[in-house]
């Protein structure tokens, strides 16, 4: 129904609708390579709008699979056996040890009191588990995310006095928790990979910096200014307050030395005792316990029975037992109003340091996580948190080490974990009284150091892309001397328009044709085509050991200079897209490969204007003074200031090896320089060749703009188009070619067995510029011919004989039709098929 009423309302609209095929070319027997060879033919079809929409639609089965894919651990937990909870087990316990000194630290940067951390650690990982895709990640309160919440929270006492602290937080958590839960939801989780790993670490490193100088002045007991101005001005005023410093600095200092002192040493011992490296391992990651509980001990001794404003240095004191704070948060229209413009930052907190740690740690431990379920985990962690007094939390990278240290086997041992945590919350509290607040700056400066980049790493990013160390360097300086925020947009900003520029002034390469044999100690292979087998070598011509390359002809990809490389066919083009080809980069690539024809070729009309008036204003042509010198010199007129020796253009061959999608722009450019070209080649035209496409609609974009299929001739010169196609059997492991091959393997393994030793040898390109026949004497004529004893098919549609398989057939069909016109214009009207003719004509520069 609908394909008789488009016509009419196309007329009526005044639309022109193409043939559904522009293109049809009989093939008979003898006429070309597909009919002696194959027995049945492929006519590719386009795709069908209908096709992609129906393709964005779920099934059934593909939204069952969704839901079970919102609960991960449906697919494990029915498996869950003794071993698995005996590391789970340790591993629970020892982070439990871990996130309650850290969960307290943490919250003080939060600009909140220390039993906010424990219910953000709580939550955290009691609800990670049911939405896991990594075993070793430990959501709760992070670094990072403490300093940038405790900057919002003293922003918004001046414009929100009367609301408490842990509520501006809580509703900060909310927010941001919407937002992560939603984009899991619609499985956007890729969107994390636009922020590059040298943003990363400059917002990691620039927030270490920021964290570490804001906890010097309560690590020394200064007191006197804000910490939260810039980390430069904080330093500054640390400085000037070194006269100020009181008895705090010893239980800071003493504890900071403590805790690297016994890393060290733990480290040590795992490297001279390896036996131990285990329990060198857990002595060292309970450090942290150690130096609270010892530091706790002493703050008692010194501090028991004195009042709290009489205490010796500054303590937590009075720490709540349970969760007093458990209610419904208060996020109503004026607070959220005042959030919305932090929530950007804090968004891109909670995803990239989580994101990253745990794609990280699935590699290391081989699994691979699912970035969209990791936003739903930290989506409903900071929607369902505040609910108990929690604030924003994420994946926290020492835990994460600790814990994939630990042995930990599955999600469930954050249950362990939390059962921890609420044992500290219920029944420490007055533990928790007498913990110097030095001590916990100690903690926490201890835990950001490892964040900051090591200049190894730097270095290394140097070597691998220079200018990304420069948006390192700029996201750490921004961050230092002015907010975490600003170096999150600023590193974000600079590699987005890095991405930018690289596509922008991303343009093609011009190749030429080379032919190389790959050499195996003494002896090129494939001159034994039986010995050779297990290389994958190719039969079907003498020449075997050697095959067609195509390198940039500017050796711009470091290829050896001095190969000398050319055009591979007289007014042939083969060009490479190397950033795709799309609208932001069209222009760009295509103005280069057209003013690099024009330099290598000249026009197929030299007396294409009889005047000089005719010329055009951008072509005004040679002087006068040049004119007469040339009549003088009975020169014609039209090849003054032309190279004669220059070819002229006859086909372009595009590679889109590096091309997935194509864009109104980008097409309409590339019909806007055929066009252009044409009319330089004019009464000729230009044959466009296209290799390696990959997508379908890409196909479907070049076939609307008139490209696939060879074009009607203005100049009326006709001839039968030579289609050039790759067949390939359908057999597939059974085929004959297959067969063969097999054969070929299995006496090469049993003459491999005879040997005593085998040599380890090195695979090579070697560049060869002459022809060579095949050395063994035992290769008979059968084995050179292509063998199709089964069926064999066109591997591109017959349809489109101007969309090739790769360079080589798409460089033969150019060939080929550059000389049958040439036959047809010397009055030869035979066309010459033999396979011989067409060897000696493909000859290219060797």
């Amino acid at each position: 129904m609908a394909s008789k009423v488009s016509p009419y309302l196309a007329k009526a609209l005044g639309i022109k609708l193409q043939e559904r095929e522009p293109y049809s070319d009989e093939v008979t027997r003898g006429e070309s390579i597909v009919s002696t060879h194959t027995s049945d033919t492929f006519v590719e079809e386009e795709p069908r709008t209908v096709e992609y929409l129906l393709g964005l639609l779920p099934t059934g089965h593909q939204l069952w699979e969704y839901f079970l894919s919102l609960f991960p651990f449906l697919s494990w937990i029915g498996h869950y056996n003794l071993q698995w909870l005996i590391g789970d087990l340790v591993a629970g316990i020892t982070i439990g040890a871990v996130v309650v000194p850290q969960g307290m630290a943490y919250a003080a940067i939060a600009n909140l009191e220390v039993q906010f951390g424990l219910y953000s650690s709580f939550m955290g990982v009691l609800i990670y588990w049911f939405f896991a895709t990594s075993k070793d990640i430990t959501i709760g309160p992070v670094a990072v995310m403490s300093q940038l919440t405790g900057g919002i929270v003293a922003d918004m006492k001046d414009v929100l006095p009367d609301v408490p602290a842990h509520a501006i937080a809580s509703g900060l958590a909310i927010l941001a928790g919407s937002i992560v839960l939603f984009i899991g939801l619609l499985r956007l989780g890729r969107i994390v990979d636009l922020i590059p790993l040298t943003a990363l670490s400059a917002f990691m490193t620039g927030s270490a910096i920021t964290i570490a100088v804001g906890q010097i002045p309560t690590l020394m007991g200064i007191k006197g200014f804000s910490t939260r101005d810039a980390p430069y001005l904080v330093f500054i005023h640390t400085l000037q307050g070194l006269p100020r410093t009181k008895l705090d600095a010893a239980m800071g200092l003493t504890a900071l030395a403590m805790l690297y002192l016994i890393r060290s040493v733990c480290s040590l011992a795992a490297k001279r005792w390896p036996r131990h490296q285990r329990l060198a391992f857990f002595l060292s990651t309970l450090r942290t316990v150690f130096v609270i509980l010892l530091y706790t001990m002493i703050s008692w001794l010194v501090n028991r029975g004195l009042p709290a404003k009489e205490v010796k240095f500054k303590i937590l004191l009075d720490v709540p037992r349970g969760f007093q704070n458990a209610a419904v948060p208060v996020l109503n229209e004026r607070i959220a109003s005042n959030l919305v413009g932090y929530l950007p930052a804090t968004v891109i907190v909670l995803l990239i340091e989580h994101i990253a740690i745990s794609k990280s740690f699935g590699r290391i431990n081989n699994y691979t996580i699912n970035p969209s379920q990791e936003m739903v985990a930290i989506g409903v962690t900071n929607v369902l948190g505040p609910f108990l007094g929690g604030y924003a939390a994420t994946g926290s990278f020492s835990r994460t080490a600790i814990k994939s240290k630990a042995g930990v086997r599955t999600p469930f041992a954050g249950v362990i974990t939390a059962a921890v945590v609420l044992l500290a919350i219920y029944a420490l509290p007055a533990v928790f009284y007498y913990i110097p607040s030095a001590s916990l700056s100690a903690v926490i400066i201890h835990a950001v150091g490892d964040l900051i980049t090591p200049p190894n790493t730097v270095y290394q990013f140097w070597l691998v892309s220079p200018f990304e160390v420069f948006i390192f360097f700029v996201g750490v300086f921004v961050t230092v001397f002015s907010t975490i925020e600003n170096g999150i947009y600023c590193t974000v900003c600079l590699a987005a328009a890095m991405l930018i520029f690289q596509i922008l002034k991303g343009k093609g390469r011009f190749l030429g044709r080379v032919k190389v044999a790959s050499v195996l100690d003494d002896h090129v292979i494939g001159e034994d085509q039986r010995r050779d087998a297990q290389y994958g070598t190719f039969t079907g011509t003498k020449d075997v050991p050697y095959r067609n390359i195509f390198l940039p002809i500017s050796h711009a990809d470091g290829s050896n200079p001095e190969i000398e490389l050319d055009s591979p066919y007289p007014g042939v083009f083969i060009y490479r897209f190397s950033e795709g080809f799309n609208y932001p980069n069209a222009s760009n690539s295509l103005s280069y490969m057209v003013d690099y024809i024009f330099a290598h070729t000249r026009r197929t009309n030299l007396t294409q204007f009889d005047r000089p008036g005719d010329r055009p204003w951008n072509d005004p042509g040679p002087s006068r003074r040049k004119l007469k010198a040339a009549a003088a010199a009975g020169i014609e007129p039209g090849e003054v200031g032309v190279k004669t020796d220059l070819p002229t253009l006859k086909a372009i061959i595009l590679d889109f090896s590096s091309v997935n999608h194509v864009d109104i722009t980008s097409v309409q450019q590339l019909i806007d320089v055929r066009n252009q070209l044409d009319t330089y080649t004019a009464p000729d035209v230009v044959d466009w060749h296209i290799a390696c496409i990959h997508n379908r609609w890409t196909k479907r974009a070049l076939v609307s703009a008139g490209f696939g299929y060879p074009a009607a001739r203005p100049d009326g010169l006709q001839h039968r188009w030579r289609s050039i196609f790759s067949v390939a059997e359908i057999g597939g492991s059974q085929s004959a070619a297959a067969a063969a091959e097999q054969e070929a393997n299995e006496k090469e393994l049993t003459s491999l067995a005879r040997k005593q030793s085998s040599r380890v040898s090195h695979d090579i390109e070697a560049v060869v510029s002459h022809k060579n026949g095949s050395s063994s004497d035992d290769v008979t004529a059968a084995d050179r011919k292509p063998r199709f004893n089964g069926r064999a098919v066109a591997v591109h549609g017959i349809n489109r004989p101007l969309f090739h398989v790769d360079l080589t057939s798409a460089l033969q069909s150019a060939i080929a039709n550059i000389e049958a016109r040439a036959e047809v214009r010397s009055g030869d009207s035979v066309v010459q098929t033999a396979a011989g003719s067409l060897s000696t004509s493909v000859t290219g520069k060797q």
